[in-house]
């Protein structure tokens, strides 16, 4: 019933906000199907859907999210372990969250006794503990110590949720089993042994999980067309304005393509019932910039309702978005944004752009959890901040991290241009088009083509109808 309770409603975007959304009446079926091999593509999610977007899936046999432990039809093989992948905010962790509720309501997978769901990015805050499996186990429920877990009357359920989150080195260098449940040892060294019946035989492989690993890949592709407007139809409640959206995306091909991300339908849903169901007149987003531009004001708009100045927080905001993309990370804590002068309080306040997850009942480390709602919103207010940063001050945004010198950005707010390039002669003074020289260069270096809808962004901020 816990299970149930955690994950009967669906939080899109803002976290635990009121009105919530029941998951049953919004929840629409993904596409999913059976992938070749477990390695993990370096592929932008961008150039990725586009691809696919062209090359029409028709031989896949498509698999329901509650079916991924069962056999197709001529696979006689039992299926342990599953990987599950997919780009950024394609809805692997609502699919986790179907599955759950789904077993907890007692519809599928009943042969299964008990589920524990871990998800990686807060199994990162015991980067520092020391800890056996059942104190993990207890420490998340910590209800299971009334019962033994570890008998093996019980058919048992794993799920680490966001392997691209996880922050532990990929510890497959060891051939070590889990053969005692209450063995202290390090987070990483309880998890992978649980992931894997062995070690894969490619020790330089640390972004591939091998077949020998796992018995079955899967890979969500977000919505098919269909689903696409199914999604829309569910959200908007007046069917009227949902038509008009769906006519409006299906008349822009680049948005309409991504549309294959739930979260960008949710982003676009958002905007677009908002201008779209007011009498003025204004021109309606027609490009990716355009979309992400107009759901920052939206979301400042909510701020200024809650009396919360805004101006040095989009920048700063934007300064860890930028930080953190750089080095590839799409979650991030309180030390990152401490360096980058943001209280923790403030960035909670601003939960429709910073996700907070913050678990009051974790009993070996209490700490809270950041990320933006989706990796194109970081890129896209990381792509912000290097614009102003340069059409106000002339300053490369990509120098303060080779200089690794951190900048105040408070302060740099209020200061004067001339004042600032004084004190600080190394930062050099760069144009636009230098800027984005640059911009080109570190993105053409890039070897996953992390900076490419960043990069996008940057130029789109530049053109005359974005201003």
């Amino acid at each position: 019933s816990n299970l149930k309770n955690k994950f009967h409603c669906l939080y899109e975007g803002i976290p635990k906000q009121a009105n919530p959304t029941f998951l049953n009446e919004i929840y629409t079926e993904l596409y999913i199907t059976e992938s070749e091999s477990g390695e993990i593509s370096n592929e932008h999610e961008v150039r990725r859907i586009e691809r696919q977007f062209r090359t029409a899936a028709t031989e896949d046999t498509p698999i329901k999210c509650s079916d991924i432990f069962r056999a197709l039809p001529g696979q006689d093989k039992p299926i342990r372990t599953v990987l599950t992948k997919g780009i950024a905010g394609i809805g692997k962790t609502v699919s986790v969250q179907k599955f759950i509720l789904d077993w907890a309501e007692g519809k599928e997978n009943q042969d299964i006794q008990l589920i524990f769901p871990l998800p990686f990015r807060e199994i990162n805050l015991m980067k520092d503990k020391t800890l056996s499996l059942s104190d993990l186990l207890y420490a998340f429920f910590p209800e299971t110590k009334e019962i033994d877990i570890f008998s093996n009357e019980y058919q048992v359920l794993f799920i680490f949720d966001g392997l691209d989150e996880y922050r532990f080195p990929l510890n497959f260098q060891s051939n070590e089993t889990l053969q005692d449940v209450t063995k202290k040892t390090s987070a990483d060294r309880i998890c992978f042994p649980l992931l894997s019946s062995g070690s894969p035989p490619d020790q330089q492989q640390a972004d591939v999980i091998l077949s020998e690993c796992v018995h079955r890949v899967t890979e969500i592709r977000g919505f098919n067309d269909p689903q696409k407007e199914e999604y829309f139809r569910k959200r908007i409640s007046d069917q009227s304005l949902a038509n008009r959206i769906i006519s409006h995306l299906k008349s822009s091909r680049s948005l309409y393509i991504m549309c294959h991300i739930p979260v960008f339908c949710w982003i676009s849903a958002t905007v677009l019932e908002k201008m779209l169901s007011q009498a003025e007149r204004r021109e309606i987003p027609k490009t990716l910039t355009q979309m992400y531009t107009h759901f920052l004001i939206l979301q400042i708009k909510i701020k200024h309702e809650k009396n919360v100045t805004d101006k040095d927080m989009i920048f700063k905001l934007g300064k860890v978005a930028f930080q953190q993309l750089v080095k590839g990370n799409v979650i991030f804590y309180e030390e990152d944004l401490r360096e980058c002068g943001i209280d923790v309080t403030e960035a909670s306040v601003y939960s429709g752009l910073c996700t907070e997850i913050f678990r009051e009942e974790f009993g070996l480390y209490q700490g809270k959890v950041f990320s933006f709602v989706h990796l194109s919103i970081q890129e896209h207010l990381a792509a912000l901040y290097v614009h102003l940063f340069c059409t106000n001050y002339s300053i490369n945004a990509f120098q303060e991290i080779l200089f690794k010198k951190k900048l105040n950005v408070s302060d740099l707010h209020r200061a004067l241009y001339d004042e600032f390039h004084s004190k600080n002669p190394e930062y050099s003074v760069y144009s636009l088009s230098e800027l984005h020289q640059r911009a080109v260069d570190e993105a053409l270096q890039s070897n996953n083509g992390h900076l490419d809808l960043f990069l996008r962004f940057l130029l789109g901020l530049s053109m005359e109808f974005h201003q």
